[in-house]
């Protein structure tokens, strides 16, 4: 078979190239062709365009380089109409895959399936019925939202959730390791975002929150692709320790933690790490009404989501202050039932997330879906012909 995957950010780099290992458990033969990265390219196939040319994120950003997104989407159309394969599989990156899907449904009969569904549950969701209309099949790793887009009449596939996965390989292949030596004090891990504005908001309070406070030990987990000089101008000469390329090994062995909202919100619960989660916004207070307005979920981590009740304590907008920060922080660094009750809420949320394996579940759905639409075309029709 011959699979299309479209992939416009490192984490859905990830997440496809471990996709694309469990079909060639299946599918021996599979031929893939993609707009990818570099772990994509590792698993094999045609990489056409890497993700790096297209991962524009916000508004302004998206303006200005709205030319190379224009030509990016314009190659990838071309690429897949010369190409012909059986299925096309879109990862994440909502703004321009569902844009690309309205362009394939107008032009091919091929399935169009979403490997880890746009969330459309936060906001623009209106974007229900771009789905409904160029989504054949939509493949999700968050369980609530089976409930969420079967209010909207349509039917999608839980899979589990790929980041227990990575968790769950992490800790079994480092199982004893330990990034740091105990020194008595109790690690709390920064992590402030992943892009620059993000870190310039949160983490000078982060820092200014953690002051005075006897017993701990800061340490920032660096993103990729910031800059070591980007973060001393943050810091002001704080100094303080850095990771990078290993925040698993700082969250293993991290007591409590300071996360801006996000994917980091979830691997600091599966490695049952207490946190406060802090988004600061520009114009506070403006953003706090902005919110409540147009954002449709009560909570922005995906711990809160996941679990439906309030686990973890989240400061965001104009709840964030270093007095709120240092509030909800403190007492998470002993033996408190606020601390208990973040572990107990962790473990309820892993039971929700069900077991690890989100790409072979994926992978076994995708192959009884894609038997089943060759099936019933026609005998001369090329489904599952790689010419």
């Amino acid at each position: 078979m011959k699979y299309y995957i479209v992939v416009g950010e490192a984490s859905g780099d990830l997440h496809a190239s471990n996709l694309m290992k469990s079909i060639l458990k299946r599918d021996p033969d599979a031929d893939f062709r993609y707009f990818g990265g570099d772990k994509m390219a590792a698993v094999g196939g045609t990489l056409v365009k890497h993700y790096r040319e297209l991962a524009y994120m916000g508004f302004w950003p998206v303006i200005m380089h709205l030319g190379t997104i224009l030509s990016g989407a314009k190659l990838c159309f071309n690429d897949l109409s010369r190409w012909a394969p059986d299925v096309i599989i879109l990862v994440d990156y909502a703004g321009f895959n569902l844009s690309l899907a309205k362009k394939i449904r107008k032009s091919f009969s091929i399935p169009v399936w979403y490997y880890i569904s746009p969330k459309i549950w936060a906001w623009k969701g209106y974007r229900i019925r771009n789905i409904r209309r160029d989504v054949d099949e939509l493949f999700s790793i968050l369980p609530f939202e089976v409930d969420y887009f079967k209010s909207h009449n349509y039917q999608v596939w839980y899979v589990g959730n790929p980041t227990l996965d990575e968790v769950t390989a992490y800790r079994q292949k480092h199982a004893g390791e330990r990034l740091f030596e105990d020194d008595g004090r109790r690690i709390v891990a920064l992590l402030a975002g992943s892009r620059r504005q993000e870190i310039k908001r949160n983490l000078p309070v982060m820092l200014d929150a953690l002051r005075g406070i006897a017993g701990i030990r800061p340490v920032l987990a660096c993103a990729p692709g910031i800059s070591p000089e980007f973060y001393d101008k943050v810091l002001k000469g704080n100094d303080i320790e850095r990771v990078c390329g290993n925040t698993y090994g700082l969250l293993d062995c991290a007591y409590t933690a300071l996360v801006t909202s996000g994917t980091a919100t979830l691997e600091t619960g599966l490695f049952g790490v207490p946190q406060v989660v802090c988004y600061g916004m520009p114009f506070k207070a403006l953003a706090g009404l902005i919110r409540s307005l147009f954002l449709k979920v009560r909570w922005v981590s995906l711990v809160n989501l996941i679990s439906g009740n309030e686990v973890v304590p989240e400061l965001v907008a104009n709840k964030m202050s270093v007095k709120s920060v240092r509030e909800n922080l403190i007492p998470l660094l002993s033996d408190t039932p606020q601390r208990r009750a973040q572990l107990e809420g962790y473990a309820k949320m892993k039971n929700i997330l069900g077991p690890a394996g989100a790409s072979d579940h994926a992978a076994d759905r995708m192959m009884k879906l894609l038997k089943e639409y060759c099936d019933s075309r026609k005998p001369d029709s090329h489904c599952g012909n790689s010419q």
